[in-house]
């Protein structure tokens, strides 16, 4: 049985979902109809489930070879194999593994202002209807939540915090590609070739879904109809075995769900300000990796 010989390993809320969607139009790219497998990382996620719902969201997660192997039986000429868990780009002691088990694969890294990755993160769990405190809040209990073994998703500046496990990232695989949510977003068709280029598949190909975002941000009035598209529940998990997530289905939801749509919470001066300080001499690594942050503010 084939397995994958790439992987989009990360960071959370950098557009790994869209990237994810676009390859698996490509005709020599196959991806799994499940994105966020987790395999490599369940030994560590499966211990953090303290958060509201949590639990929950680990149901989707793969715990053993069998389960995870099931997903690409389905493999056929494709040239390249993905698998997207942006977890796995979080846990550097799992790299040796991955790269064991999987024969070095080619390993994806998209990156995104961190400031704004961690907004985005926060807003997410807002959205579902589990996150229940301010911004500025969350970032000042982040400790405590690790504490407490919350999921790393609750992490805000953790999943933020990049340079250590790109270096590690670096030395342990042969072939790394690095890109940002704003080269995917801002110039797409020059950034997707140059993914297509890296998986050695075919450049001429253009995606039909490119123009589109899943998972979008933002936020959203609280009722009945946001709380069942958004909040994690048991029902969800069993929806999701029989009906596949399909790109048109995610941009459907989206679409009505922008119905709900309200004006999110700003980032305050002040935490945005302890945010600059706490990033600044990541932000200022990533220069020697040749990481572009022109779109990115100024640190």
């Amino acid at each position: 049985m084939k397995k994958p010989n790439f992987i989009i390993a990360g960071f959370p809320k950098c557009g790994t979902t869209s990237l994810h969607h676009y390859l698996n139009e490509h005709p020599q790219i196959f991806m799994p109809n499940q994105k966020e497998l987790h395999f490599f990382t369940f030994e560590i996620l499966s211990k953090l489930k303290n958060g509201p719902r949590d639990k929950i969201v680990k149901k989707t997660q793969v715990n053993n070879s069998e389960k995870y192997l099931k997903f690409y039986r389905e493999v056929k000429n494709e040239i390249a194999i993905g698998d997207a868990s942006p977890s796995y780009i979080n846990y550097p002691t799992q790299f040796p593994k991955i790269k064991e088990y999987l024969n070095d694969p080619k390993l994806i890294i998209v990156l995104r202002d961190p400031i704004n990755r961690a907004y985005s993160n926060y807003l997410h769990l807002k959205r579902e209807q589990r996150e229940t405190l301010s911004f500025k809040e969350a970032i000042n209990i982040e400790e405590e939540r690790k504490i407490k073994k919350y999921s790393d998703f609750w992490y805000y500046k953790f999943n933020s915090t990049y340079y250590e496990k790109l270096v590690k990232a670096k030395e342990i695989f042969s072939d790394v590609l690095i890109i940002t949510t704003e080269e995917l977003s801002n110039n797409n068709e020059a950034t997707m070739k140059k993914v297509y280029k890296f998986l050695d598949v075919d450049l001429s190909f253009k995606a039909k879904q490119n123009s589109n975002k899943f998972n979008k941000g933002g936020y959203y009035k609280k009722n009945f109809f946001t709380k069942i598209i958004f909040q994690p529940s048991i029902f969800k998990n069993l929806i999701k075995r029989v009906i596949k997530p399909t790109p048109l289905l995610k941009i459907l939801l989206a679409w009505t769900a922008s119905i709900f749509s309200i004006k999110a919470e700003q980032i305050d001066k002040e935490t945005e300000t302890h945010l600059k300080k706490y990033f600044k001499e990541e932000v200022a690594k990533l220069k020697s990796l040749n990481v572009d942050i022109s779109n990115w503010r100024k640190y």
